[in-house]
């Protein structure tokens, strides 16, 4: 398997340290990513023998259930914001895009572009990223076997560019409802590519009949162990001081005082599958 270097000194693979991608769902204000981003490096420092971290948030929701739901600072503010976190920080960068147009501005400030599991296959989009040059994060859609992520990849690769990551998040089972199938993690590393879990977009339920949608953030910390023992390479997941107030994936997101439990049971599984 092809292991991923980011900004030359983190390794993403096979026998590597965990990667956890963490961070709010969008970006509210430059106070609320400082302070997540402040909570996040005060929580895995302590760990970084053993892990990786990356922040993750995003300028535009863009496929929100209902027209009027907040999607985000939009996008020069939220580059702005992110540029800012990435030097005060220290941390890579991940942010998702949606359109070619956007690539040469975010391929300025984030170090990872994410491609969404909706737009997975989006052949136009794809090319543009991978010629970016950057690391890819490639969602599998909800509606996708996972064999067949293969193609999405090729697409990107097709420029050159073999920076690439996988990303499971869930399986369609029936309306509104997911699932992880967690074959699924054995099939996407034939393709190649170091693996990422989603957990926090595993646990949603996709809209509602009043256009809000839910999740079951209790099954996080389960999710995320059964994961780490099939061995992915890497763990993404949303974090909110306040999720129950915030203004989008609030019922997904693992509140932050509960971060540091989680990142020690995951270490313990990662290092027993290590040995």
């Amino acid at each position: 398997m092809k292991k991923i270097k980011i900004n030359n000194q983190i390794t993403v693979g096979q026998n590597e340290k965990l990667l956890f991608i963490l961070g709010p769902c969008q970006i509210e204000s430059l106070e609320h990513c400082r302070k997540l981003a402040t909570d996040i490096k005060k929580i895995t420092d302590k760990y970084s023998k053993d892990i990786n971290v990356v922040f993750k948030s995003s300028f535009d929701k863009a496929n929100r259930t209902k027209l009027d739901s907040k999607r985000g600072v939009g996008f020069k503010k939220g580059l702005e914001i992110l540029s800012i976190i990435k030097e005060e920080s220290g941390l890579p960068i991940i942010t998702d895009i949606h359109t070619e147009d956007q690539i040469l501005e975010i391929a300025k400030v984030a170090d990872i572009i994410q491609i969404p599991a909706f737009l997975c296959r989006q052949t136009d989009l794809l090319v543009a990223a991978g010629k970016s040059g950057k690391i890819i994060n490639l969602k599998k859609g909800q509606f996708l076997h996972p064999e067949d992520l293969k193609h999405s990849a090729a697409k990107v690769s097709s420029t050159g560019n073999e920076n690439i990551l996988l990303c499971e998040r869930g399986s369609m089972f029936g309306y509104r409802q997911l699932i992880v199938d967690f074959r699924s993690f054995s099939m996407l590393k034939e393709i190649g590519y170091p693996v990422i879990y989603d957990v926090t977009h595993s646990v949603q339920s996709m809209g509602s009949n009043n256009g809000t949608t839910g999740g079951c953030s209790e099954y996080i910390p389960q999710l995320t162990n059964a994961a780490l023992a099939y061995g992915v390479d890497g763990i993404f997941l949303e974090v909110h001081d306040d999720p129950k107030n915030a203004p989008s994936d609030g019922a997904n997101m693992l509140n932050i005082n509960n971060l540091e439990n989680l990142i020690l049971n995951s270490i313990k599984i990662r290092n027993l599958n290590l040995q």
